[in-house]
């Protein structure tokens, strides 16, 4: 049996995320089935993270076993062909048996995107989070900053997928203005549920003067969900960047 890494990107608009669910359409059902009539048996895709209902990915990687003899620079093209347009598989390669693309994951980067106007725009509708009210982008990153290290995130995370620990560690939370555009993007060894949009929304509570920057460590500290801001809205988050090292294989995406 082969594995085969699937380099894909997909806006997740029209999906409830990526894992199979028994009753709504999904980013892993569509592509399973995508890949079942490519390779003529079942197949089931391991993702490397379940992304939420309407968050996108510019970078994914899933990993499936087969039998097929398709070689594996014909797989995209012959992958597309079966996919809906908001789903795209960009690359492919072969890797080792053990590969897993959740588990071989050594750190992810997210993007939360918001248009800060008083005029929305109808080109980031589902795509970024509107929000009229004018915000400092000094104070997103003085806030921002705070998350970067080694603590427990159980104050930025929503209940749902169980995890042994809530302890994560951040490398760097990066806010930039280009325009109407704010750009939050933080990189972790891991994320738990909904710990991307929660930190957004609590950025944003500190540009508004709900929350001061340095409230942040003791909010932290004491990992109380209601002492930070809200769940931003899941159109504006995208996964952006994956690294890979399991040992046997390293790379980028």
């Amino acid at each position: 049996m082969r594995n085969i890494a699937l380099f894909l990107t997909y806006l997740g608009t029209a999906y409830h995320g990526w894992q199979v669910q028994k009753r709504d359409i999904t980013v892993a059902e569509t592509l399973e089935q995508a890949a079942a009539r490519v390779v003529g048996h079942p197949v089931k895709m391991t993702g490397c993270g379940r992304t939420d209902a309407g968050v996108h990915a510019k970078k994914y990687v899933a990993n499936f076993h087969t039998a097929s003899g398709i070689p594996t620079d014909r797989l995209p093209y012959a992958l597309n062909t079966h996919l809906p347009e908001d789903i795209v598989v960009t690359g492919a390669r072969d890797v080792h048996d053990g590969f897993n693309a959740i588990g071989s994951c050594v750190r992810k980067e997210y993007t939360y995107l918001i248009y800060n106007s008083r005029i929305r725009d109808p080109f980031y509708v589902n795509r970024a989070w509107f929000y009229p009210k004018r915000l400092d982008e000094a104070v997103m990153q003085a806030a921002g900053t705070q998350f970067v290290g080694t603590h427990d995130f159980a104050a930025v995370r929503s209940v749902g997928t169980e995890t042994k620990t809530t302890v994560r560690t951040v490398y760097y939370y990066q806010v930039e203005r280009q325009g109407d555009l704010i750009s939050m993007r933080v990189c972790a060894d891991g994320f738990l549920y909904n710990m991307a949009r929660a930190m957004a929304g609590t950025v944003v509570y500190c540009a508004e003067g709900k929350l001061r920057p340095e409230e942040l460590g003791d909010i932290l500290a004491q990992g109380d969900r209601t002492a930070a801001g809200p769940t931003a809205p899941p159109g504006g988050l995208y996964l952006t960047k994956l690294w890979y090292d399991d040992g046997k294989v390293a790379f980028d995406v």
